[in-house]
């Protein structure tokens, strides 16, 4: 995971390149996505951070973004809700 504001514009477009950015992410939303998804740039840089890869977002806490990154978004929806504890049930009022 790579701070935006701990590194240059220029290292990031030259890291971009090299292809060892990929994904980008929001550190107070836990949200991650593609580097050119309109959500994700309207982020402000010190919210901002980079990965390498899906894995490694998620590794770090992650969930995929709901715009660019739609059916990675909807399994992981649904794996965080089967992984959930089932509610109570709601107890019978006395009467």
């Amino acid at each position: 995971m790579i701070f935006h504001d701990q590194i240059t514009d220029s290292a990031v477009r030259a890291a971009i390149r090299h292809q060892t950015i990929r994904l980008a992410g929001n550190i107070r939303d836990k949200i991650f996505g593609r580097l050119n998804c309109r959500s994700g740039r309207r982020m402000k840089r010190v919210n901002r951070v980079f990965f390498a890869d899906e894995a490694e977002a998620l590794a770090h806490g992650f969930r995929p973004c709901g715009h660019c990154m739609r059916e990675d978004y909807a399994v992981w929806k649904v794996d965080r809700t089967l992984s959930e504890p089932a509610p109570l049930p709601e107890r019978a009022k006395l009467v």
